[in-house]
């Protein structure tokens, strides 16, 4: 077997078959945090299709919040020592023709960071694997089936067929929650939001530690800078406008940035020069809001993405894969301890989560009123059916 550090800690019974307390289905920020905090524990299991590196990503900031969960962690020293890139405020184009700045001398938490996000992402699976988590990689459950007060899944690890018993499911695979969905969770998209992105280099370096965002008649504009003097730049509009052409098409992106007031400005300043196509860093994916209903059931919980999927403009997405990855973990020790209510006080946690998310992300919106009859625009002024 491939990439299982600390497989002693799970049980073998048999010569093939693995018992675990937990298995979490997909290792990524969410996955490995509800890892690294359950493992000292219990017997933990992490499974992931990908091997063992780690996803292309669009390019991440942390909020400064997340300092309190890394030392709850016990992880805030050795990530400060990683030497992440600081990032001190943000810049934006928004509600009106003037840029507004905000500095992270207004936040209590200080300056958040500029990820390397593949080390990263690395970094976490590592802490996992040495608090005691089983990785195997590259694997997934082929059938999961309900025995008694616990599971049966059959994994598919590198075209081998490998039974394991485990007590709780955690799905931990991101927007698509296929562990979820195939236990009867039902996925709820909440809008239409796509992103076209790529990366370049940064000529200049100037304006380090800003994010920049700018509101655009048909969406919304974000660049910041990456690790190595490199940058990303990201278009995000909806699926089903023509925007999204500009948005799948690198050189329709790039003349439709150069047209921006803020982008454009930020881009010439820092002598970006966009990678090339084949570098493969840059694409289109979806980006909408989506939420899973219920975030937890019999014997199951679902954390980060696959729990509750965030609009990128709330830079809250990797923040809410930790904060659920430790909540989850928390809640998954409680039930393993015998609390029949934990898993259900897990859920309830993460729909408070969800209705402040919906209220922060309409005020958001809410400030940029200058395209009204635009139709990116003209939906997220609506009010939501439902009251949602």
């Amino acid at each position: 077997m491939t990439g299982q550090p600390g497989l002693d800690g799970v049980r073998k019974t048999g010569a093939v078959e693995i018992e675990a307390d937990a298995v979490v289905v997909g290792a990524g920020p969410a996955g490995a945090a509800f890892a690294l905090n359950l493992a000292p524990l219990r017997r933990v299991l992490v499974l992931d299709r990908r091997g063992d590196a780690p996803a292309a990503r669009i390019g991440e900031s942390l909020a400064p919040a997340a300092r309190r969960l890394l030392t709850d962690m016990g992880l805030w020293e050795e990530f400060r020592r990683q030497g992440h890139a600081p990032c001190h405020g943000g810049r934006s184009l928004w509600g009106g023709p003037s840029p507004v700045e905000a500095d992270g001398l207004r936040d209590p938490d200080g300056a958040g960071w500029h990820l390397d996000r593949p080390a990263f992402d690395r970094w976490l699976r590592g802490v996992a694997a040495a608090r005691g988590a089983a990785l195997l990689v590259p694997a997934q459950p082929r059938a999961v089936v309900k025995e008694g007060d616990g599971w049966r899944l059959d994994l598919d690890l590198g075209g081998r067929r490998v039974p394991v018993r485990a007590r709780l499911l955690v799905d931990a695979g991101g927007r698509g929650s296929p562990l979820a969905r195939g236990l009867g969770a039902r996925r709820v998209v909440t809008d239409r939001l796509v992103c076209g992105w790529l990366h370049g280099r940064d000529a200049g370096g100037r304006q380090a530690g800003l994010t920049h965002i700018e509101a655009d008649p048909d969406g919304w504009w974000y660049t910041a800078p990456l690790p190595g003097n490199r940058r990303v730049l990201a278009f995000h509009t909806d699926a089903d406008l023509p925007a999204a052409a500009d948005a799948r098409d690198r050189s329709a992106l790039l003349a439709r940035a150069a047209r921006c007031s803020l982008m454009a400005r930020v881009l010439a300043g820092n002598g970006f020069a966009p990678e090339e196509p084949h570098s493969g860093l840059g694409g289109f994916c979806a980006a909408h809001g989506t939420e899973l209903e219920p975030p937890a059931g019999e014997g199951w919980i679902a954390v980060g993405d696959a729990a509750l999927g965030f609009d990128p403009l709330s830079s809250q997405g990797l923040f809410n894969a930790l904060y659920t990855g430790l909540a989850g973990a928390e809640a998954a020790d409680r039930h393993l301890s015998g609390d029949g209510a934990a898993l259900a006080g897990y859920g309830t946690g993460i729909a408070s989560i969800r209705d402040a998310y919906r209220a922060h992300l309409a005020g958001w919106y809410g400030l940029e009123r200058r395209w009204p009859d635009r139709p990116f625009w003209r939906r997220r002024l609506a009010p939501a059916p439902g009251g949602r």
